[in-house]
């Protein structure tokens, strides 16, 4: 319940904010001064402004987010030597990637996986669950750990939201175009819009949304592959390989929140249609990749 009023809030929090935005901006509507046709200029500022703006906020604010949704606790001082061995691993492998010390955090959750997250490469944060520090050992969780550093060193958060600012802004914009032709060449409205434009532009966004997520959820898979490939520079490829293969016994249990989960190291399970919605590569394929190579 506290996930869901906190998503619930930062989401109203962002719509706030990105209204500010547009009355600043100076916008009044995406018709012209005639209300007639579209002012084609105002309506890519009100999708930029939401489209990118969304996903910018969102990506500033992922540390604070993550850390919430997933209680996890920043390792200040460590208090043990599982936390010492964890920080000293993450230091060592972001001076390797050529990076600033991430964040080191630990949540508490039966499923094995980490994630990292943060608004840029020098700004990060990367955390690992108390299931994979208890089911994995040294030497795997070491691989996860560059795994997760290799996101981090790739930039792979700016650029998904970025990606992600792209489709949003380009969907906003077909849908209001479609919205406005069906309503001015179906139903003759010949003056603002009518109740034809708001549920075409809705029943389009929602389509074209389905749409557009295919392209990022596919961009989410590549940069698995990548990172997979990082950590096995950075901690070895057998090591990398034997991770894989632990997170392969531990598949069916619950994962990150919704919000997280293109973050984490594992993904779920899916076939057919389904598989273009995943954010992560089935694991078999990312064994065979890294031991072809890949």
């Amino acid at each position: 319940m506290k996930r869901i009023f906190l998503f619930l809030v930062t989401n109203i929090a962002i719509l706030v904010v990105l209204s500010i935005t547009l009355s600043l901006l100076g916008f009044t509507g995406y018709l012209d001064a005639q209300g007639i046709d579209l002012d084609m200029n105002a309506l890519l500022l009100f999708a930029a402004v939401f489209g990118f703006g969304g996903s910018l906020i969102s990506l500033v604010i992922s540390k604070w987010t993550a850390k919430r949704l997933t209680g996890a606790k920043v390792i200040e001082r460590p208090a043990n030597q599982t936390e010492v061995w964890l920080v000293d691993t993450v230091r060592r492998q972001a001076n390797q990637a050529g990076i600033k010390m991430p964040e080191v955090a630990i949540y508490d959750a039966p499923d094995v996986n980490a994630f990292a997250t943060g608004p840029s490469r020098n700004n990060s944060l990367v955390a690992v669950s108390t299931g994979l520090l208890h089911s994995m050992s040294q030497d795997e969780a070491e691989a996860v750990l560059g795994h997760e550093i290799s996101h981090v060193a790739n930039g792979d958060m700016v650029t998904l939201a970025l990606i992600q600012g792209v489709v949003n802004t380009f969907v906003i914009v077909l849908s209001r175009v479609i919205g406005h032709t069906v309503d001015r060449v179906v139903f003759k409205t010949e003056r603002g819009h009518g109740p034809a434009f708001w549920i075409t532009a809705i029943v389009a966004e929602i389509i074209l949304g389905i749409l557009a997520s295919m392209i990022v959820m596919w961009f989410s898979r590549q940069r698995e592959f990548r990172a997979d490939a990082g950590g096995a520079r950075l901690a070895g490829r057998e090591k990398m390989v034997a991770a894989l293969e632990r997170l392969k016994q531990g598949v069916a249990q619950p994962h990150l929140p919704d919000q997280m989960a293109a973050f984490g190291i594992s993904g779920g399970i899916a076939s057919g249609l389904k598989r273009l919605f995943m954010s992560h590569p089935p694991l078999d394929e990312r064994i065979a990749a890294l031991k072809t190579g890949g």
